[in-house]
């Protein structure tokens, strides 16, 4: 964990398996700073985002300025609202992912997922759409895709 100006940096990445009751083990890493409560949206290129509930309410005050200064459409003010889910981590570590979130991602119950630090928040991925964001990503790095 490094904390810089109020804020949280996660790292790393972690294999998971969601249970049949769409729940799901969060990383022993990650869970002190998630705790006890913590905000699941729509991520970008179909990722689930895990934020802290400082992370999230910053985000939503910066959403709330774009929307007054015109920068920003009020139905993606709408859409980011309603599709924001906050959660409390059971004694156990877990966060329950509902069936909405699940879908946007392609996450099926039962299945293996990704947990990824990124940075300000936690990312939880479909393993195959993870590995083709991360392989583009680190292609970008080296220097082949620009």
């Amino acid at each position: 964990m490094v904390a810089r100006g109020g804020g949280t940096v996660f790292v790393g990445v972690h294999e998971r398996q969601l249970d049949p009751k769409g729940r799901l083990a969060l990383p022993a890493a990650f869970r002190p700073r998630l705790e006890p409560r913590c905000y699941l949206s729509y991520g970008r290129e179909k990722c689930i985002d895990v934020m802290t509930a400082e992370a999230f309410e910053r985000e939503a005050q910066d959403i709330l300025d774009k929307v007054r200064a015109g920068e920003m459409d009020r139905n993606q003010q709408r859409a980011f609202a309603a599709n924001t889910i906050e959660v409390t981590i059971d004694a156990q570590g877990r966060i329950n992912l509902e069936e909405k979130l699940r879908e946007y991602a392609g996450i099926v119950l039962n299945s293996k997922v990704v947990v990824a630090g990124s940075f300000d928040r936690v990312e939880i991925w479909e393993p195959v759409r993870h590995e083709r964001n991360i392989l583009a990503g680190t292609e970008k790095i080296a220097g082949a895709g620009a």
